[in-house]
């Protein structure tokens, strides 16, 4: 998953646990941590020798936190991995072409939509989750099924095409 703290930017992937202890992966370096978080949002972290003590806040959005330490306050925010895939995909494009691709290895957890089905702009079309979380595929504009070329607990390849479309004017 990719992490905003405040200007900077990192992936970080969770590679092993085992109780408290945790391997993180930091942008490619593996960090070995003993990692404890209560009810109330306070959490002590071990790394290397030292502790670390950090209140983490939940802000007005799902994945906007405020951790506060002991010297320093950092906003937080979880990129969602749809919108850093959709914002990757229209780099070329303002719109996304007529087919919505697996951006990871996953599995597919729900398809809503049928062939031929008529779609307006948000519509979700398909559930797929990858690195233990689910994300919700949406469309970009107003279109029709054309193709659905998975089916639901199918895994897929990352740049798997799982449904086409073809896109309908507004009338």
């Amino acid at each position: 998953m990719e992490i905003q703290i405040d200007n900077r930017s990192a992936d970080i992937e969770l590679k092993e646990k085992n109780g408290n202890q945790v391997i993180l992966d930091v942008d490619g370096k593996p960090y070995k941590v003993d990692f404890v978080m209560s009810e109330n949002g306070s959490c002590s972290i071990l790394y290397e020798g030292h502790s670390y003590n950090a209140e983490v806040v939940r802000l007005n959005g799902k994945k906007e936190y405020r951790v506060n330490s002991h010297y320093q306050s950092y906003n937080v925010n979880i990129i969602d991995s749809q919108a850093k895939y959709l914002r990757m995909r229209k780099k070329d494009s303002q719109k996304q072409m007529n087919q919505i691709t697996a951006p990871m290895p996953g599995k597919i957890i729900n398809i809503p939509i049928k062939k031929g089905q008529r779609l307006k702009t948000g519509d979700i079309v398909i559930v797929l989750e990858a690195m233990k979380m689910q994300s919700n595929y949406k469309v970009d504009n107003n279109c029709i099924v054309d193709e659905i070329l998975v089916k639901e607990n199918e895994n897929v390849q990352a740049n798997q095409v799982m449904i086409t479309f073809k896109t309908v004017k507004d009338e």
